[in-house]
Order: C-alpha cells, then sequence, then structure tokens
C-alpha cells in the first residue's frame, strides 16, 4: 500500500488550498487526514469511514471538508478559510479495520496501518 499526498503549499490568511491523496493498493474504507504542527502531537483532522460517515476536529469544522473518490481511488481535504494555526505537515492515513469516522479522528496513529509522507501546509 502506497499513499502519497499532494497539493500543499504557502498561502495567505484567508485563502484556500485542496489536498489530495492518492492510495495504491488500498482496499480499506477508513481514510483521514492528520497533522503536525511544530512542537504539537499530530492530531485527527478529518477522517471518512465504510458507511461515508465524515468527522471533523472542531477547530476545523466548517471550514475543511473531507471527500473520496472511490473510482480514482483518491482521498481530498479542500481547506478554506485558513490561518496560521493551521500550519503543520498533513499526512494521509489508512487503516485496514473499518473504524467508524468518529473514532478514528480520535485513533492512535498506531492504530493507522498506513500513512503517506506528509505535505507541508504554510499560511502567514
Amino acid at each position: 500500500v502506497q499513499l502519497v499526498e499532494s497539493g500543499g503549499g504557502s498561502v495567505q490568511a484567508g485563502g484556500s488550498l485542496r489536498l489530495s491523496c492518492t492510495a495504491s493498493g488500498y482496499t480499506g474504507n477508513c481514510m483521514g487526514w492528520f497533522r503536525q504542527a511544530p512542537g504539537k502531537e499530530r492530531e485527527g483532522v478529518a477522517t471518512i469511514d465504510h458507511t461515508g460517515s465524515k468527522s471533523y476536529a472542531d477547530s476545523v469544522k466548517g471550514r475543511f471538508t473531507i471527500s473520496k473518490d472511490n473510482a480514482k481511488n483518491t482521498l481530498y481535504l479542500q481547506m478554506n478559510s485558513l490561518t496560521p494555526e493551521d500550519t503543520a505537515i498533513y499526512y494521509c492515513v489508512a487503516a485496514d479495520r473499518n473504524y467508524y469516522s468518529d473514532y478514528a479522528l480520535y485513533a492512535r496513529p498506531d492504530e493507522f496501518n498506513y500513512w503517506g509522507q506528509g505535505t507541508q501546509v504554510t499560511v502567514s
């Protein structure tokens, strides 16, 4: 299994970015986005499960949208109204187990079998 993220970059506060994660060889149904800011612990941002249910961290609700294109095996994270507090490395994650999205959002990092290499998002 390989997860490859793209779409990170630098943007001014109030701007938007869309992250993409192409999953190769993955047949599961629990995916999401985590992020890690300098000096902070890794945290769940948004997850989507096998029922299509989505969960979001309180800090991004109403601004970020997670979606998945099964035909393209691609996961997306649309990020709007970005603030400097969103600056972090964003990781695409996937699990073999069918966690529900609300559980996955707060799961330990080791509960996800697969991680992308991360993509930097910088908001100034």
